[in-house]
């Protein structure tokens, strides 16, 4: 698998300690060099590839270098851990329903980047986790699992945010396993997890 990844790379640090799923990742791909992913990948013996957009002329050609990339390495499944850039249809369309993004609200509920500030902002009384296959919309695809998360009183960004990564970080490894053993089942925007 390749997890691309453009910041602190704590979720792929979670996949990296997972007994069943570190030695399956094969590649990291960052869009920013200075991303702390890198280090950690590098940390753990992974290939590392940082793919800048302002390398190339446009979205289209960055997609398709990234393609070219993954199927160089021959990767079967790809996992967004806080990759900050939309992926377009070229990716999109190679790798449907072998993409996954972990994102940090109960989907359709906050999607974007600012997803932990906007349920403190809009005084919601749940927000969580949502891990979800990647199709041609921002934040969309059919969800693969959800965890909601309480969002206390004197809750600020900060300590929501650490009780969100608590949770991401349990949830993306599951769902990454359940989708590189063959488990997942998509119908539609429904998806159907079997039985380990």
């Amino acid at each position: 698998m390749a997890v691309l990844a453009s910041g602190e790379g704590t979720n792929l640090q979670a996949l990296l300690d997972d007994a069943s799923l570190g030695p399956q990742v094969a590649l990291v791909v960052s869009d920013r060099p200075q991303a702390r992913a890198i280090g950690r990948a590098r940390g753990a013996g992974v290939q590392t590839v940082v793919v800048e957009p302002s390398g190339f002329q446009d979205r289209a050609s960055y997609d398709e270098a990234l393609v070219a990339l993954l199927e160089d390495e021959k990767i079967d499944v790809v996992v967004l851990a806080g990759f900050m850039r939309i992926l377009g249809p070229e990716v999109v369309t190679r790798y449907e329903n072998r993409i996954l993004n972990v994102h940090p609200s109960l989907l359709p509920a906050f999607p974007g980047d600012r997803s932990v500030a906007e349920a403190l902002e809009w005084g919601a009384k749940l927000t969580g986790v949502t891990v979800h296959l990647v199709d041609d919309q921002v934040d969309h695809g059919p969800v693969v699992a959800q965890e909601a998360i309480p969002v206390l009183p004197d809750d600020d960004r900060d300590s929501l945010e650490a009780r969100v990564h608590e949770v991401e970080h349990r949830l993306l490894p599951m769902a990454v396993r359940a989708i590189v053993e063959g488990r997942i089942q998509v119908d539609g925007r429904t998806v159907r997890i079997e039985e380990g």
